[in-house]
């Protein structure tokens, strides 16, 4: 549970380092990139010890795959209450395929 916990941290992170600068478009890009940089410092202090935790109670495939389902998961509020981008239900499907393509990633273990 600790390494859900530190991947949904470490997602956050990167979520607002790869598109927070999005609602501030006049801002120079150069700006922009260190910003994102300073913010992806964050997200790497949070998502190593996720993975070093986390490998050996889920392959790295499955670490790989929960961390994108996470990721997806973030987004969705991230666009919602930040972006303020209204969730269709085409998007809303696209989610649930992929929960399901992490349901079989961790089928038989």
């Amino acid at each position: 549970m600790r390494t859900i916990l530190l991947l949904f941290i470490s997602n956050t992170f990167m979520t607002f380092a790869w598109y927070g600068h999005l609602k501030h478009r006049n801002a120079p890009i150069v700006l922009a990139i260190l910003f994102s940089w300073l913010i992806a410092l964050g997200e790497y202090c949070f998502q190593v010890p996720a993975n070093r935790l986390g490998y050996g109670e889920f392959t790295g495939y499955q670490l790989k795959i929960i961390q994108e389902a996470i990721t997806l998961t973030v987004f969705v509020f991230f666009a919602w209450g930040y972006l303020r981008e209204p969730l269709r239900w085409n998007y809303g499907v696209s989610f649930l395929l992929l929960a399901a393509a992490v349901g079989f990633a961790f089928w038989g273990k």
